[in-house]
């Protein structure tokens, strides 16, 4: 049996989705009782609960990089082999704090890291302008980041989780940088109607941060949105290795998730 934290995610529902149809018995832990899950598919809404009888655990902390010592201590004990995290390219850049990779290292437990670059479902911060206006605003506009499609984050956690994988650490993006700029006329292409882009200022775009997320966390962002490093912009080859076909381009993640826009 696989547990899987943050079930109901971007990346969490595509996973519980595709080991359901691996045929797999997966446990989801969703704080959502009434989640849609396949069929089969044992929601939970605390995760220490979901661990009896787990075999493997996805282990992901929300909106931080918080160590989980009491969740790897509980899969210890409900003996959990395997533990796949869903970490961030940001531990790797120094951008972002290693505590939760330094808590599943010092767990005893056999890990593998995942640590995916920017996610091409960020782009639903612009759904309700584009429905509303046709009009994508963001700042930095023709800096350009790969940004990985969540479903592929999914496809290479399933892997790690029903192959061995242990100890490896996996750098997630997409097949090609892409900009702000190009995202909204993507979006535009899928739609088949010209849609807007609208630079903001970096004091604009914080502002807005702000509404949703720590400063701290915006100002990191902010970093790597304006002055991303080389590692930051450069596309890894570890989607295709684990996967044996390339990353999906940010068009398809928006012809996918065309509805959300229009």
């Amino acid at each position: 049996m696989i547990t899987v934290m943050g079930a109901t995610g971007n990346v969490g529902r595509p996973l519980v989705r595709e080991l359901a149809a691996a045929g797999e018995q997966v446990t989801a832990v969703s704080r959502q009782e009434t989640a849609e899950v396949p069929e089969g598919v044992r929601v939970v809404p605390g995760v220490e609960s979901a661990l009896d009888g787990a075999e493997a655990l996805f282990l992901m902390v929300p909106g931080g990089f918080a160590p989980l010592d009491g969740v790897l201590a509980a899969a210890r004990t409900a003996g959990v082999g395997r533990v796949v995290v869903l970490s961030s390219q940001g531990v790797a850049t120094g951008r972002h704090p290693a505590v939760l990779e330094d808590s599943v290292r010092a767990s005893g437990l056999e890990w593998t890291m995942l640590r995916p670059g920017g996610f091409a479902s960020n782009a639903f911060q612009w759904a309700e302008s584009v429905r509303s206006a046709r009009r994508v605003a963001a700042p930095f506009g023709d800096v350009a980041l790969p940004v990985i499609d969540p479903e592929d984050i999914a496809a290479v956690a399933a892997s790690a989780l029903l192959s061995d994988r242990s100890g490896d650490v996996y750098d997630l993006t997409g097949p090609a940088a892409i900009t702000p700029r190009q995202q909204a006329a993507a979006i535009a292409e899928a739609l088949g109607e010209p849609v807007e882009f609208v630079q903001r200022t970096p004091e604009e775009a914080r502002a807005a941060m702000l509404g949703f997320m720590p400063p701290e966390v915006a100002d990191v962002t902010l970093g790597i949105l304006g002055a991303p490093t080389p590692q930051e912009q450069r596309v890894s080859p570890d989607v295709s290795r684990v996967l044996g076909r390339p990353p999906r381009p940010f068009t398809e993640w928006v012809a996918r998730n065309a509805a959300a826009f229009k």
